[in-house]
């Protein structure tokens, strides 16, 4: 078989590296959006704001500031989804030029490694971009029908529509913002990527690192300190 021979041209620690990379993409992504209760992450708190601003959105008039926040959110994913789309492009065309990375990376570590070798390095960064741009998509349509929902809130809050409306605009937001996240993890899982052509060793060692990025911005950031604390008292005004 072809590919059996093409495998033996990768390592053993090649394997263990590309099991460490998938474990570690998998259970960081299952940690954010499935965490204790106890200890939430901090897209868990910001599903809970986003259900109160869709609250709020309700009694505020006009909502204007709501329909410029939600444009906001749809321009920074087009924004993510024409960088990665950049990206793809660049990669595809390093695909094509794969004679010329081998020679310099040979230069470098005086070792020659196949092509094909080279050529499945750079296919795992482009798989991880790919996964980046088509959540960055779906995060802007998913934005879209969320900023449709909001325009069908009706204008009064006494209307029995507006409060079943502003939970379903809330949880499209929630998914929408879910699906950017995930945009998110595969952009840096896809620069961890690109140390795997250096070698293994670096691979696992990026991937341990983009790790211990995400989960302490998600779990034991300033930030999310800052969305743990509990709502201020209000003080009964002192009798003169």
């Amino acid at each position: 078989m072809i590919w059996l021979d093409r495998l033996e041209l990768f390592s053993t620690w090649d394997f263990i590296a590309l099991t460490c990379f998938a474990a570690g993409w998998f259970w960081i992504g299952w940690r954010i959006e499935n965490p204790n209760p106890k200890r939430p992450s901090v897209s868990a708190l910001m599903a809970d704001f986003r259900r109160e601003w869709m609250k709020e959105m309700v009694t505020r008039s006009p909502r204007i500031f709501d329909s410029q926040v939600i444009s906001s959110l749809r321009q920074a994913t087009a924004f993510f989804a024409s960088a990665t789309m950049l990206a793809l492009g660049a990669g595809l065309a390093l695909i094509g030029n794969t004679e010329q990375l081998a020679g310099v990376a040979q230069d470098l570590a005086l070792e020659q490694t196949p092509v094909f070798v080279w050529e499945i390095k750079i296919i795992l960064v482009l798989a991880s971009l790919t996964n980046a741009f088509l959540a960055f998509v779906w995060s802007h349509r998913l934005f879209g029908y969320c900023s449709v929902l909001m325009a069908a809130v009706p204008n009064e809050a006494s209307d029995p529509r507006a409060y079943p409306r502003s939970r379903q605009a809330a949880e499209i937001n929630i998914t929408a913002a879910r699906s950017f996240n995930r945009g998110l993890r595969a952009t840096y899982f896809s620069l961890a990527a690109l140390a795997w052509l250096v070698g293994a060793e670096a691979l696992i060692i990026a991937t341990i690192v983009t790790l211990g990025v995400l989960y302490r911005r998600e779990f034991i950031s300033r930030s999310r300190r800052i969305l743990m604390q509990s709502e201020p008292k209000t003080v009964a005004p002192t009798k003169l």
